[in-house]
């Protein structure tokens, strides 16, 4: 059976350029995120702690 190469669970991983360069698992959900932006309101990011919220943010930062 030929080997296959599988890529790494991103666990504790905070930043989303770490992910993209380390080759790490990454569900993008650009479209949910678009349409958040899209709906011109204020949202409360009220998920526990360690459960992606500072990963989401840096997503979204733009390119400097």
């Amino acid at each position: 059976m030929p080997s296959t190469h599988r890529r790494k669970l991103p666990i504790s991983i905070q930043t989303f350029s770490d992910i993209r360069e380390g080759n790490y698992y990454y569900v993008d959900k650009a479209p949910f995120i678009e349409e958040l932006v899209n709906q011109k309101k204020y949202y409360f990011l009220s998920r526990p702690r360690r459960f992606a919220k500072s990963l989401l943010l840096d997503t979204l930062r733009l390119p400097v």
